[in-house]
Order: C-alpha cells, then structure tokens, then sequence
C-alpha cells in the first residue's frame, strides 16, 4: 500500500487518549507533529500532551468528523471504537490503518475464524452462541478450558477458566451476557509477543521477541530479549497474518508456548501494546516512535537495535500503593506515571523499565519488591 508522506508540522488525530495515547502524542510532538486527540474521559492523559481536546464519546461520529476535518492523518489507540463508523471514516480521510484490522479483531470468533485462514497455528476452539453450547465445547476442547466473550474483553475481563462442573454456573453467566468462545486451554510453558510495525511500500520493522509474564490475566512483566528460540517462527506467523489481514502501524502478536515447545497463536492487539513499553529505553527506536514513522508514510528503520537488555514492570494501582515511596531512591529504574486521576488495585498507572546486562539478576531484585502486592 502506498499513502501520501506528511510534512512535519502536520497535525495527527489520536482517537483515545488513554496512556497509548499520550506515548504517541509525546513521539508525534518530538519529531514536529501537531496532535489532538479525542476521548469521552475530560481527565484522559493524553489531553495533557496535546495541542487540542475533544472531549467526546468514540461513537460520535460529529465529533469524529471534527477530528478528521482538523487533522492530517487520524490513529487510533485502542480497538475497541465502532468498526463501522471508522468504515465510514475511512472513505472521507486519510487513515492509512483502514478498518479491516479493528473489524476483525475487536470480535473474539472473527479474529480466531481470520487467524484459521490464514493458516497461523492456533489452539482449538468452539463458538458459544447460547448456553447450551457449553455441552459441545466440554465434548470437543475437554477441561480445562476458557470462556471469553466475543466482544470488549480485556485485561482478564470478560472470561472465566472453565476446570470442571464447578465452573460452569460462572461460564453460563458470561454467555447469558453476550456470545462468547471456549478456547482449549494450554499447558503453558511461556508467554511471548511480537511488536512490528508496517509502513509505506510494505516496510516492515520488527522488534526482539518479547517474554511476558501475566498475573490475572493482566500483564505483570516482560523481559527482553525473549529467553526462547522461538523468535524466527513468531515472525513465520506475523507473515502468515499480514498476507491475510492489512496493517500499518505498529502492532503485537502474542503467542503462547507449551510445555514440548510448540508455539500458537493467541491474539493480535492493532496498535501498540504493553509489552512494546520497554522499548522507549531499551530501543533506538520506541514503538510509538515507529507507529509514528508509520502512519505519516516516512521511511522505517531497517532494522530495530536494542541497546540493551531490559526488564519492564506494570504499575498497577497496588503497585503504586506499595511503591510509591522507593521510585525516587532508584535512578536505574525507568519509570512512567500516566497520569490516572482515579487509582484502583488493578488499573495500569504505569509502568518501570531496567537495563541491564543481566535479566535474570535484574527480573530477581524486581520481583523482591513486588513481593508485598496482593494478587
């Protein structure tokens, strides 16, 4: 695909404007570019950081026309707006990331059914269009298994863990709420994700295989490089789903590993992603500089260096209670505060970044002092 290069100095609409936001807009406003951005929350960080606020909600397709009519390339943060406005907006302004990408994997079935096509290696899994299909899902995928629902999950919201009959009350709530899909679940060995960014005349950027590690569903650290040899084959199955569905930008695949080393994809975030964080230090490029590079049709890095070896923290809101005095006695920590106004216990706040030559020192002394968090 090819879209026209914008001069600095151009303005870039954000739709959201949350944390992702506000890490793009700071990228945007490094290299010259101008940004407004739009978000329901008058206390959305990313309001802070920009030339303009439009404090509206993401279906207000007015106010999102405001956007366009103001701005020279429209982004967005977060997959979760209307895939048919932004069809919509798509065909009046320039938003090289279409709306293919957002259409798709907003909905759980269609992301899996697109995954399936395009021939990634995923793990088994069943629609749930009623109660009733629980039956089949137990026959076919066997305990354990999970329940996630088709639309608005994240963050371990909106699925349940299905381990015998005793699950399964919980299970026939989350349908009786919406569809859902049972997905068999893995004997997980490890946790890994691939950012990469596509821009102009198919330029590609891939950044080091990334390791995570997620407690309730929520991302707690991630440590890279990736300790695991897997980084080749991840990039086999980002070719296999960029032949089958249009991106550009920067986005992350995550994956999962067995216990015999087998790699399945688990699912594609459209947009920059927790686990890309450490790349603001750890990079010579950031993700959000690349997204950036991106979407306004300059060159890409050929290659994404990493300078050094890192390990990055999520910052929950009990992180921050448990936390908040030794930031300061820790130069060698990178850390970011959003700028949340409402700190809840499982709210990401933040986020903190080590370099070092050493992961496994540096992940150990870490991990000493998150030991004190209530999971």
């Amino acid at each position: 695909m090819n879209f026209n290069k914008l001069k600095f100095g151009s303005t870039i609409g954000i739709i959201g404007g949350g944390q992702l936001g506000k890490m793009m807009a700071q990228s945007a406003q490094k290299m010259g570019f101008k940004v407004i951005v739009l978000d329901p929350d008058k206390e959305c960080p990313c309001q802070h950081v920009a030339h303009q606020f439009i404090n509206a909600e993401y279906d207000d397709i007015d106010a999102l026309k405001q956007l366009g009519e103001a701005t020279d390339v429209i982004t967005y943060e977060f997959e979760n707006i209307s895939a048919s406005q932004l069809k919509e907006l798509v065909n009046i302004y320039n938003i090289p990331q279409g709306y293919q990408a957002i259409e798709l994997l907003q909905d759980r079935l269609t992301e899996k059914q697109s995954l399936e096509q395009a021939g990634a290696h995923i793990l088994p899994y069943k629609q749930l269009s009623r109660v009733e299909d629980l039956d089949k899902a137990k026959e076919q995928l066997g305990y354990p298994f999970m329940v996630k629902t088709r639309f608005g999950g994240y963050d371990g919201k909106g699925q349940v863990l299905v381990k015998g009959e005793q699950d399964l009350q919980e299970a026939t709530e989350l349908i009786e709420q919406q569809e859902c899909v049972a997905e068999q679940f893995l004997n997980l060995d490890k946790e890994v994700s691939l950012t990469v960014t596509i821009g102009n005349d198919n330029q590609i950027a891939y950044f080091p295989l990334q390791e995570n590690e997620h407690q309730n569903q929520i991302l707690f650290k991630t440590v890279v490089p990736a300790r695991s040899n897997k980084e080749e084959e991840a990039r086999k199955e980002v070719t296999k789903i960029t032949d089958h569905i249009h991106f550009i930008g920067t986005f992350t695949v995550e994956f999962f590993i067995d216990k015999s080393n087998k790699l399945y994809v688990n699912e594609i975030a459209p947009r920059p992603h927790n686990s890309g964080h450490y790349s603001i230090e750890a990079c010579d490029y950031s993700q959000f500089d690349t997204h950036i590079l991106a979407i306004t049709g300059q060159r890409l890095p050929q290659a994404i260096n990493v300078l050094k070896p890192a390990v990055m923290m999520n910052l929950l809101g009990r992180d921050l209670d448990l936390l908040e005095d030794e930031f300061g006695n820790h130069p060698e920590w990178h850390t970011h505060i959003y700028g949340k106004t409402t700190r809840k216990p499982d709210r990401k706040m933040g986020h903190l970044t080590v370099l070092t030559n050493d992961v496994d020192q540096a992940e150990e002394e870490l991990l000493n002092y998150f030991k004190g968090r209530n999971n």
